[in-house]
């Protein structure tokens, strides 16, 4: 396992060039970023997707949240995030699709839609001479049930350490930014956010890079 500060110029110069390599391996690759919620995934992937200009895409794990009635149906829609409210062998699937792309036609992929609250399926193209897929996701290092194959099916997975007040914070304001209320925000985060870090942190070892976050907002 491999250690980098990623809050340098050096560091986030360093993801780069390894996410490159992976591109230009001369096959299909699939990078995975993982991390608690609010490690900030998403915006070292989308950051990494526009340095590498066209030659990766990306493909959240969130889109294959279950949709709002079937979380009602379940009775799970109090717990939404957990790793039993995506639909984990579906985004497995996908994952085998893309490691062995159709010659000819593009791979369709789900989104998450923050404002709806709602996975919207066929979001994402995938076409197949795109070198680097990269996914970022909260249970990527997961081991347990439908989980377990995500880790085998991805070249290569760096995780996010971030301080957990740092998270938290982010959190909160992201939950408020989209319409919640911020006492419910809070609550929500310490119940169910962080019950889900928690879960998330027992796979770290598992990652090949770990990148170190800021110890403080800058």
């Amino acid at each position: 396992m491999d250690f980098l500060d990623g809050t340098t110029t050096g560091g986030r110069a360093a993801l780069t060039d390894r996410a490159r390599a992976l591109a230009e391996g001369g096959q299909r690759r699939v990078l995975g970023i993982a991390g608690p919620p609010g490690a900030g995934k998403s915006t070292l992937a989308e950051r990494l997707v526009a340095t590498l200009d066209g030659r990766a895409v990306l493909v959240p794990m969130d889109g294959f949240h279950l949709a709002a009635a079937e979380l009602d149906r379940l009775g799970r829609a109090d717990r939404k995030g957990a790793p039993d409210t995506f639909d984990a062998a579906g985004y497995a699937a996908l994952l085998r699709r893309l490691r062995d792309p159709d010659p000819v036609h593009p791979v369709y992929a789900p989104a998450f839609d923050r404002a709806l609250e709602e996975p919207v399926a066929g979001a994402l193209a995938v076409e197949p001479d795109v070198p680097l897929v990269i996914t970022e996701g909260n249970y990527l290092l997961l081991e347990d049930g439908p989980w377990a194959p995500v880790r085998g099916l991805l070249d290569e997975v760096w995780f996010l350490d971030l301080d957990p007040e740092i998270r938290v914070h982010r959190l909160v304001e992201r939950h408020v930014r989209y319409g919640k209320p911020r006492p419910y925000a809070r609550e929500w985060v310490a119940r169910s956010d962080e019950a889900n870090a928690r879960l998330v942190l027992s796979g770290r070892d598992r990652a090949d890079l770990i990148v170190r976050q800021p110890t403080r907002e800058r």
